[in-house]
């Protein structure tokens, strides 16, 4: 018995010595040391073997089942470094390939088109003033001259917020902010967020607007349009024309629509021109002379002869879907990652 016993455990450390794969490593085990493996069946068969024998026999299977055991636990970590060499070999990281490269966000075009409007300004001397969204009922309308029985305030639907507050509908209470805040001269420009209770192709709740302002002697109606034309042939191109229409605006006199000339067909008007609609001109704000009502509002007082003063207020979206012919001003605020990238 002992003889057979060195038979079956030399023969299984040579062929866990020569195994090469867990599944192999495995099945040893098994056949050795399972219910039904060989060390096992001898082990049963010491039942018929003389007592005197048995202990001899017994210590002689343990020490061989004690020999196999550690010689699979070594094999097995053998099998385990060489299949991580193998695999790391295989999953290394080439460092020298180039990277693919991060997506990189921009500036949304609204952003994109006030800082432009803000830079071609400041070129002309504005400073850029901000003020608060939510603005007091006072300083949005009666002190721009539109009181609370004044026909104007049906023009723009507003978002209250409690009383004597509201969103403001337009940037115009920054102007008087200002003014408010220092003596003449004033030259400031006042982008920002505005409100109105309108929603559709053209229209949104909100948007944004770039107003400007300029007090001091002598100011005159040919300087408003000076800037304006500055300003139109920086942002729409050096042959561009403007005019000015006759209109109203509580807080300006006189008051005026501005056009320029159409970039896409430039005057010669074309039926087939998706830009203007075959007139030639683009509507793209509003503009006037400052009333003398906000004077008095802002308290200014004393020496005040020559004192005058330009007030226009553009709309952003509609200068940026202009200068980008983007058909619906809803697709500047629906943040479709595919529309804004092509920006």
């Amino acid at each position: 018995m002992i003889e057979k016993l060195s038979a079956i455990g030399g023969r299984a450390l040579e062929e866990i010595e020569k195994t090469s794969s867990f599944e192999s490593l495995d099945q040893i085990r098994v056949s050795l040391l399972g219910k039904k493996g060989s060390l096992n069946e001898v082990l049963k068969g010491l039942s018929g073997i003389n007592p005197e024998e048995r202990p001899v026999i017994g210590a002689a299977a343990n020490e061989w089942k004690r020999k196999i055991e550690a010689a699979l636990e070594v094999r097995k970590s053998s099998l385990e470094k060489v299949h991580l060499e193998q695999q790391l070999q295989k999953e290394k990281l080439d460092i020298s390939a180039p990277a693919r490269l991060a997506h990189r966000g921009s500036l949304h075009l609204v952003t994109q088109t006030v800082r432009r409007m803000m830079q071609i300004f400041g070129r002309l001397g504005f400073d850029v003033t901000l003020g608060p969204e939510a603005e007091t009922d006072y300083l949005n309308f009666e002190a721009v001259n539109i009181p609370a029985d004044h026909p104007a305030r049906d023009m723009q639907d507003t978002f209250f917020l409690g009383p004597g507050v509201v969103l403001r509908t337009h940037t115009s209470g920054v102007q008087m902010r200002s003014m408010l805040a220092q003596k003449w001269p004033v030259r400031v420009l006042c982008p920002g967020a505005v409100y109105r209770c309108d929603h559709d192709a053209t229209h949104s709740p909100m948007f944004h607007q770039v107003e400007g302002l300029w007090v001091d002697k002598n100011v005159r109606m040919s300087d408003l349009k000076g800037v304006l034309q500055f300003w139109a042939r920086e942002l729409f191109g050096s042959d561009t024309q403007i005019r000015l229409r006759p209109s109203y605006f509580p807080f300006v006199e006189p008051g005026a629509e501005v056009d320029v000339s159409c970039f896409r067909c430039r005057v010669k008007a074309s039926d087939d021109c998706k830009i203007c609609k075959g007139t030639g001109w683009l509507e793209v704000l509003g503009a006037g002379m400052v009333h003398p009502r906000l004077f008095e509002m802002a308290g200014y007082s004393g020496d005040t002869e020559g004192l005058s003063g330009f007030a226009f207020g553009i709309g952003v979206e509609r200068i940026a879907m202009l200068l980008h012919e983007v058909p619906d001003l809803r697709l500047l605020f629906q943040g479709d990652v595919r529309f804004l990238s092509q920006f």
